[in-house]
């Protein structure tokens, strides 16, 4: 795998990509040349989060192709200007180019129309091009089933939830780990902070502190650190991980709903490859292994697992789905009546928080 540094890259690519003159995805199956992928991380790799489960996928695809493939890796870009030089240089040398974070949107979206015969592809993008498809996970399953386990394991009745930006993708989830503890118990609340940031260890600390400190005793959070789950076992708290399974960082880590990426990864490859490929909605979750729920703690009591592998069962059945009615927001209001069901855009674009929920969106 190529690894560079934004700078070097940012100097030498633009000449590389002249000297290249790559044809696009449908030439490439005629050509029988390699297949370069450029991936852009919002965050360092570590050996756990967000960035690591992308940089499976990404070696999904050095193991699938082999010497027919030449992947160019650039990690931590995050600055929307920064991204869109990165991009538009990615997109002079290469075949196929991804961008892993919702804060990679805007800068995709300037760029792809500028190299039609490119295939970009957008984790967590909710914005669609001829040639800007989209991936992302259905990450409210995992925190449902990992809700039926806190909403057991708590003794205070109050939980907590720390997320990087208050955007529908954290928001939802942060809900659905509420309307799961109050599966098992109704009256548990969920207090939460937001970040502002993906990856912020200090501040992360901090609001797990105050969390614990208000009486919470079970804390999912949802950035691309290990902090809270260790935070939380440090102050004797239960924790649920997010992206990776994080249970070697405490020993009160409940689950962690994990993310796989590489079937995304893989196809997309192939698909450029075979001449095939098409901009595509994807959005996955149980059903289809994108979602997976990590290891339970064996302090989970055996009827609570068995509960959870049931709970997460009937989700990917379809059987059960976390946003059925009746649900009420923050102010007591019916938003989704008795018996309905969510719809999938009211999902993806969730921006208040049901009944039971203690902070603000602001």
């Amino acid at each position: 795998m190529i690894r560079t540094s934004r700078r070097k890259f940012l100097k030498y690519g633009g000449a590389a990509g002249a000297a290249l003159g790559l044809g696009g995805w449908a030439n490439l199956a005629r050509a029988d040349e390699i297949l370069r992928v450029g991936v852009v991380y919002v965050s360092p790799v570590s050996d756990i989060g967000w960035t690591k489960q992308h940089s499976l996928g990404v070696e999904a695809i050095r193991a699938e192709f082999g010497d027919r493939v030449e992947l160019t890796v650039l990690d931590n870009v995050y600055n929307p200007q920064d991204a869109e030089r990165v991009f538009r240089e990615l997109a002079s040398t290469n075949h196929l180019v991804f961008g892993t974070s919702f804060s990679h949107g805007t800068p995709l979206q300037r760029v792809a129309p500028r190299f039609p015969d490119v295939a970009f592809e957008h984790c967590s993008g909710i914005v669609h091009l001829d040639n800007l498809g989209t991936f992302e996970a259905k990450y409210y399953e995992g925190t449902y089933v990992a809700g039926v386990a806190a909403g057991h394991m708590s003794e205070s009745g109050r939980i907590g939830f720390v997320g990087g930006f208050p955007i529908p993708d954290i928001v939802g989830p942060a809900n659905a780990l509420l309307l799961g503890a109050q599966s098992v118990n109704p009256d548990v609340t969920c207090s939460t902070i937001f970040l502002n940031s993906w990856y912020d260890p200090g501040r992360e600390r901090e609001a797990v502190n105050t969390l614990v400190s208000q009486g919470c005793d079970v804390i999912c959070s949802m950035t691309d650190t290990a902090t809270g789950v260790q935070t939380s076992g440090e102050l004797g708290a239960w924790s649920i991980g997010y992206a990776s399974d994080m249970s070697q960082f405490s020993d009160r880590h409940l689950t962690a709903f994990t993310l796989d990426w590489s079937s995304y990864y893989v196809d997309a490859a192939r698909t450029v490859a075979d001449g095939n490929w098409v901009a595509e909605e994807h959005w996955g979750g149980l059903s289809d292994g994108v979602v997976k729920m990590s290891p339970y703690n064996e302090a989970i009591p055996a009827e609570v697992q068995a509960e959870m592998d049931s709970v997460k069962a009937a989700i990917a059945a379809g059987e059960l789905h976390p946003y059925r009615g009746e649900l009420k927001n923050q102010d007591g209001e019916v938003v989704v009546a008795e018996g309905e069901v969510l719809s999938d855009g009211d999902i993806r674009s969730m921006v208040w928080f049901v009944e039971g929920m203690i902070g603000s969106l602001s």
